[in-house]
């Protein structure tokens, strides 16, 4: 029988995971240049391949502050509309606020959780995004049934995820030694996080079994680029959640001993122009029938 320890609670991972994005939307938000330099590509990529357009209607799920949001709601223009939903309430005020900044006026935002999209009229979008969100729903099956649902016939669904760990050593490297320190078990089979769905194949299976038609995917190279290591250190301190709670159980000492040991292994990617932690996403899409 499986241990108390061992047993994952998505209820609880759930709670955790809107509280850590409460609190860390102002420093996502502040990182925006940063995200949007490293996930500008890979962006331009799952719009293309939702098939994003002028006048297309989008809903962007695990929006977070709102820079695809931003992207998307330039490329639909005014005859265009985006949702911007995600579990975070803070973290939506940012990119309402990004939208009225840039002068948009085709963006909504609204709270609601990912593998709750009942709420959305039915066949109501022709395309649904979801930038490295998807891994970190407990449920992807039932968040899939949502867009799926969400979508006019032969709309389509196009997500961004990481690829493998031992290609995306920028965050792998951080999760195990955190892993190490908080004397962690694996994660277990089907549980969500960052290379839940890295895997070559995995992606696909999943939309395939979502009843999508059309799969389609592609593998993307996106280095994260800062002047140090220093600099990344302090920018997954500040605005990654998952990290964060696998260093819940640790006592302040214990997590300032594990970020040392994490900036001693990330500076092997320092060099002449600065830090490149190698990263690789996978972007994925399929069609409604």
């Amino acid at each position: 029988m499986m241990s108390e320890a061992l047993r994952f609670d998505p209820v609880k991972y759930k709670e955790t995971t809107r509280e850590q994005w409460q609190e860390a939307a102002g420093a996502w938000h502040r990182w925006g240049p940063t995200l949007e330099a490293w996930l500008g590509e890979a962006t331009e990529v799952m719009l293309d391949m939702a098939g994003v357009g002028p006048g297309s209607r989008v809903l962007d799920v695990a929006a977070g502050a709102g820079g695809q949001t931003i992207v998307a709601a330039r490329r639909v223009g005014p005859d265009g509309y985006v949702l911007a939903t995600d579990i975070s309430s803070n973290i939506l005020e940012f990119a309402a606020e990004s939208a009225r900044q840039a002068g948009l006026t085709n963006v909504e935002t609204r709270v609601m959780d990912g593998e709750g999209l009942e709420g959305l009229e039915e066949g109501s979008f022709d395309a649904v995004i979801s930038r490295v969100g998807l891994i970190y729903f407990p449920d992807q099956q039932k968040a899939l049934a949502g867009m799926r649902r969400a979508l006019k016939p032969g709309g389509k669904i196009a997500a961004i995820v990481y690829s493998t760990p031992e290609s995306n050593k920028f965050f792998s490297i951080p999760v195990s030694i955190i892993r190490r320190r908080a004397q962690l078990p694996p994660p277990l089979p089907g549980q969500p996080g960052p290379f839940s769905l890295g895997t070559p194949g995995t992606l696909e299976k999943v939309f395939e079994s979502a009843g999508l038609i059309d799969v389609h995917s592609q593998v993307l190279a996106a280095p994260l680029r800062l002047p140090s290591a220093a600099e990344c250190i302090r920018f997954e301190r500040e605005s990654f959640g998952a990290l964060h709670q696998m260093l819940s159980g640790l006592d302040d000492a214990q997590r300032e001993a594990a970020w040392s040991e994490i900036e001693r292994e990330l500076q092997s990617f320092e060099g002449p122009d600065g830090f490149e932690g190698p990263c690789e996403l996978v972007i994925g899409s399929g069609a409604r029938k």
